[in-house]
């Protein structure tokens, strides 16, 4: 009897949260998608603010260029040729 006591209470446990699950999610997914919609149209709108002039270039990265001096340490350099 306690079996099925157990069952009978697990079974209305699970529907009970599924009912609740229902009605929850869809409340959420709706603040998220607006929250996430208001803060894509706001980033659009920073972007038109800053919009550079068409052809404008800017570099974010200059490479350093390496030290041509470390060439004249190495010494002279000499053709291999093979020999046979």
């Amino acid at each position: 009897m306690a079996f099925i006591k157990f069952i009978f209470i697990a079974i209305l446990v699970l529907w009970l949260i599924r009912m609740l699950i229902r009605l929850i999610l869809p409340m959420l997914f709706g603040n998220l998608a607006s929250k996430m919609q208001q803060q894509a149209s706001w980033q659009g709108q920073q972007q038109q603010k800053r919009s550079k002039p068409e052809g404008a270039i800017s570099i974010d990265y200059m490479p350093p260029k390496p030290d041509q001096s470390k060439t004249d340490k190495l010494g002279d350099f000499v053709d291999y040729e093979e020999v046979k």
